[in-house]
């Protein structure tokens, strides 16, 4: 690859992964630790639709809380073949509520055995209001197969770090509340425990199917 085209692809990687302002609705550059580097969907050769990434992040072998009090570990909690991530909080006033959404969707589109083999992990990035049962009802309103975590503010910004997801933490609003920037992208992860790709906030509800349903056969 000549050097302009590797800046270039690079360069579109990091306008890619963009900081979700839940509020705002303005997007900041994403920090990018891993180096991974993203194809479009046209130049996958395995026809995946969403952002595809050259450099696969890894799933941390670290533990959270799940809604209902039990120690939930990202690796080996997870019991099937496809595993989607998406970092996010119960009071966001928009982006994680249409990113849940859409999500759900998607899911409804595939056959049942396909859909079985796909788990949703909802990890909070405002710990201090998402307890356990906070969080349990805000993912029922979209699907009750939805697995919540919860755990240190530390710890959900160091596992979100890992795969590549900025978390800035809390910024205070003149009504006296807060809100939390985030990235907004969900991660798909294979039976390997790698993320090769990743979809935006707004992602189409039908590539997202396609996606979740070849991820899935690629990884039985």
């Amino acid at each position: 690859m000549s050097r302009t085209r590797n800046a270039a692809v690079l360069l579109a990687a990091v306008t890619l992964l963009a900081l979700a302002g839940c509020s705002s609705g303005q997007k900041q550059q994403a920090d990018n630790p891993g180096g991974a580097v993203i194809r479009t969907a046209s130049g996958d050769p395995n026809g995946l639709r969403g952002a595809v990434l050259d450099r696969p992040y890894a799933l941390p072998a670290k533990s959270l809380t799940d809604t209902g009090g039990n120690e939930f570990n990202l690796r080996t909690s997870t019991k099937k073949p496809v595993t989607l991530v998406f970092f996010g909080y119960t009071n966001c006033p928009d982006v994680c509520s249409t990113v849940m959404a859409d999500v759900a969707s998607a899911l409804t589109k595939l056959d049942d055995a396909v859909r079985g083999d796909v788990q949703m992990l909802f990890v909070t990035t405002d710990p201090a209001r998402d307890t356990g049962p906070v969080i349990r009802k805000y993912l029922d309103r979209f699907d009750p197969s939805f697995v919540g975590l919860t755990g240190s503010l530390t710890s959900i910004k160091d596992i979100a770090k890992a795969v590549g997801v900025p978390v800035e933490g809390m910024k205070k609003l003149p009504s006296g509340g807060y809100e939390v920037g985030h990235g907004a992208q969900v991660l798909g992860f294979g039976k390997d425990e790698k993320a090769t790709v990743l979809w935006l906030d707004n992602a189409a509800i039908g590539d997202m199917a396609h996606d979740f349903g070849k991820l899935v056969e690629d990884n039985r």
